[in-house]
């Protein structure tokens, strides 16, 4: 289970890594980002499986700053 969480959790960052290099839309970056950030928090909870409870202490942080990146992007692209 684990690797298989790690694996889908690697496929989803090069994702986002990749939008972010090719892409020149903000909103699209910003997904891309958004995408990234998820793909940790997956990684977290698969170790917090694994490890104990730990990894989801991160997660809550980790959802933190995605919601003030999230609003702040929106601001930003509102304002432009």
């Amino acid at each position: 289970m684990l690797a298989e969480s790690l694996l889908f959790s690697a496929v989803l960052f090069t994702i986002g890594v990749v939008g972010v290099l090719t892409r020149r839309n903000a909103i699209i970056i910003f997904m891309c980002v958004e995408l990234m950030l998820n793909a940790v928090n997956l990684t977290f909870v698969a170790f917090a499986q694994v490890y104990g409870a730990a990894g989801q202490v991160f997660v809550f942080f980790v959802m933190t700053v995605a919601a003030a990146e999230a609003a702040v992007g929106l601001a930003i692209i509102i304002a432009l």
